[in-house]
């Protein structure tokens, strides 16, 4: 998703994204969407909270942010905090990292 997104940013930057199936890439994007509703970086692998920005960030840039459960991946993000010290970790209940939390 990482590839994805790299491409989909730079077709966004030069005005190219028309060259794109908005639909198909949208859908195969919504797809990373999992039951805890964070976002996974391919099938059938544990959403992380990085993934979830990749994935996010390609579907708002081919408009299609409105086809995953937004709700869900807030509440995902937002169980990956440590309330008490600060910080994000990959996925909840799973030690904080300064690479998460940027």
């Amino acid at each position: 998703t990482i590839a994805v997104f790299c491409c989909v940013a730079a077709l966004a930057i030069t005005g190219s994204l028309h060259h794109v199936d908005k639909d198909l890439l949208g859908w195969w994007l919504c797809e990373r969407q999992v039951k805890s509703g964070g976002l996974n970086g391919r099938p059938e692998k544990l959403p992380d909270v990085c993934y979830s920005w990749w994935v996010l960030s390609s579907l708002i840039m081919i408009d299609r942010v409105h086809w995953i459960d937004k709700g869900k991946l807030v509440k995902f993000i937002l169980d990956c905090q440590d309330k008490e010290n600060g910080g994000i970790s990959d996925r909840p209940d799973d030690a904080v990292d300064v690479f998460h939390t940027y």
